[in-house]
């Protein structure tokens, strides 16, 4: 008789398939009470992650391409969620600033596991005037001020030593001179071509609607298209 193989314990994989996800009660979504643009409802979502307590609600991934159209990815803060778009900043010089320099699109990405909510973002992607980067800058902390005035990001460093001594320079900066310039920051505006929203289920009939913006003329400015997504 064959001997019984014994499974290999694979550690990860345990403490991976034991994880639960949305274990609280989840609010329902009728998208045929969803108003005619994507921006009011992502404010009324925004409001109810907030009250649900879902910590860092405004942290979103943004995922961009290279010149070489290479996918790349991180997480940031929205700054503002306007009739204009989706708003973020950075450093023009940082490597997603290279990236929109050299292809000015992009998809944003929010998760709100409180409430089973997720909303993608996708569209071009605008420089905002210098002269709202300027007030960008000068509306965050002091902290914020200290680190856009550190510089040299995504750039290579030497040691933890010299990123130690050039955000102390710049805290004392930003103390001293709460009206610094940093040169490079730059605010930009995601202008959404498609916006979708999930409304995850316990039983896995989860709700997708996604906005497209119109495309035909007598459609009109600003017209969107409504259309529901199996999940």
């Amino acid at each position: 008789m064959a001997a019984m193989s014994i499974p290999t314990p694979h550690p990860f994989r345990d403490l991976l398939h034991t994880q639960r996800v949305w274990d609280t009660e989840l609010p329902s979504f009728d998208p045929a009470t969803a108003p005619p643009a994507p921006v009011p409802l992502f404010h009324g979502w925004f409001a109810a992650a907030v009250a649900a307590g879902q910590p860092e609600p405004h942290a979103m991934t943004l995922a961009t391409a290279d010149a070489e159209g290479f996918p790349d990815v991180r997480t940031l803060m929205l700054h503002d969620a306007d009739e204009r778009g989706f708003h973020f900043a950075t450093h023009a010089t940082s490597a997603k600033g290279h990236q929109l320099a050299a292809r000015p699109h992009a998809a944003l990405g929010f998760y709100w596991p409180a409430q089973g909510r997720q909303v993608r973002v996708r569209g071009p992607v605008l420089r905002c005037t210098p002269a709202e980067s300027s007030a960008d800058l000068h509306a965050r902390s002091t902290g914020a001020l200290a680190a856009a005035l550190t510089g040299s990001q995504s750039e290579v460093l030497d040691s933890v030593a010299a990123l130690h001594r050039a955000a102390d320079a710049a805290w004392e900066r930003a103390e001293a001179e709460p009206d610094a310039e940093a040169p490079t920051w730059t605010r930009y505006v995601v202008e959404p071509a498609e916006v979708e929203f999930f409304q995850g289920d316990a039983r896995r009939r989860h709700i997708r609607l996604r906005y497209r913006r119109a495309e035909r003329a007598e459609a009109g400015a600003g017209a969107w298209t409504r259309e529901l997504l199996w999940p």
